[in-house]
This record gives structure tokens, sequence and C-alpha cells, in this order.
């Protein structure tokens, strides 16, 4: 896990992961194994619209997954569908002196291995609380909610002694709105309406790369 920033960079990039990153919610792709796809898939969607408060919808989506095997962590991660220009994103920022973070509403137990294939610099996530290779149906630990989104990125920026003025969000749901909010620049990606109206710029199409010219790193 890498939670801390190098100690310095031109600007930052930081990412939501579920819908923004990869395609998928992972929430929804762990409950498919729990019988209680449908049922987290409609509490997703709402707390994405800001219908309900995050920690409580995910608390209650987490608990439906009681009594998986952590087996199941493997099974999903081959499942996972990086969204295109992922991989230009991360190299033009890097070959310009960038640094890309994600922080996500999901889990380390899938973020971690995504994150360190993908040459990402920093990410942070919720984690699931297993006890003799058994999901509780809890979290473990602090959840990664809209004000750690925010928190995250102005912790990287400061330590890796970026100016505000250099920071760029991008996500897709209410709880990314106060990162957003945090960054110079946000970037609503495929986003629901409250997210496109409150962001500098909206992208439609499903190509990370298309952030590249709001960056400067291609015409």
């Amino acid at each position: 896990m890498s939670t801390s920033a190098p100690t310095s960079a031109r600007f930052l990039v930081v990412l939501d992961v579920d819908s923004t990153l990869i395609h998928d919610e992972v929430i929804e792709l762990l409950a498919e194994h729990a019988a209680t796809g449908e049922l987290v898939a409609d509490i997703t969607s709402r707390a994405m619209r800001g219908e309900l408060d995050f920690e409580q919808s995910l608390r209650e989506r987490v608990y439906t997954l009681r009594g998986l095997s952590d087996a199941v962590f493997g099974e999903v991660a081959q499942r996972i569908r990086v969204t295109d220009g992922v991989p230009e994103l991360v190299a033009a920022v890097h070959a310009a002196g960038g640094l890309v973070g994600v922080v996500s509403g999901g889990f380390h137990e899938l973020v971690d291995g995504l994150a360190e294939r993908l040459g990402l610099d920093l990410w942070r996530a919720n984690r699931l609380e297993v006890v003799d290779g058994i999901l509780t149906g809890a979290v473990d630990g602090p959840v990664v909610d809209a004000d750690a989104k925010r928190r995250a990125l102005r912790e990287w920026a400061a330590e890796a002694g970026v100016p505000a003025a250099r920071t760029v969000a991008i996500g897709d749901g209410a709880n990314d709105l106060l990162m957003m909010d945090e960054a110079a620049l946000s970037v609503a990606f495929c986003a629901k309406p409250a997210v496109r109206a409150a962001a500098s710029v909206a992208i439609d199409t499903r190509d990370l790369a298309q952030v590249l010219p709001l960056l400067g790193l291609r015409g």
C-alpha cells in the first residue's frame, strides 16, 4: 500500500476507482458471489446519486458479503476491466513529472494489486474484515468517504510540494464531489448529473486519455 507521496512533483492527478479508473463497481462483483448483486447494485446507484449517506450505504453493502471466503478476491481481481486510456494517462503524467493517485470507496484487497500493476504512485481504500479466511460483513477501520478522499488529495499534494493550483481530481459520483472541489481542475468522467454540474469540465467518452489535452500533455 502506498499512502505517502514522493517528496517533489510538478503536479498531482487523483482519480476515483470504481466506474472511473475501472469500468466496474467492485462491491457489485463481490456481491455476485454472495447472490446479493441486485440489492447491492441498487444501493450503489442511490449512493452515487447522493440519495444515501455513503458510509451507511457502504456498510449495508459490505454486510451482504458476510460468509464469503477470502478466495473471492482472486476471482474478482481477474474480472476487473481497466478503463481505456489509463496506461496512456499514467505514462504521460509520469513523463511530465507528475504523480497519479487513486482514492477509493472500494477495497485495498483489490486496489493494491491493481495500483501496482498500473504503476500508480499513491492509493488509499477501505479494508474488509476477514477472520479465519472468511469475510465478516464489516469494514475494518475508518471508512474512506467523501471527506477522506478530499483529505487524501490535500495531504498528497502537500507531501509532494505540489501547489493547490496544480491538482486535478477525476470522478463520477457524489462521493467524489469534495475531492473535486478541493482540486484546481475537476473532471466529471461519465458522471452523474450532480457531478457534471459541479465539475470544471465533463468527459462523456469512456477513455481517460481524453484527460491529457486538459493537462496540456497532448494536442
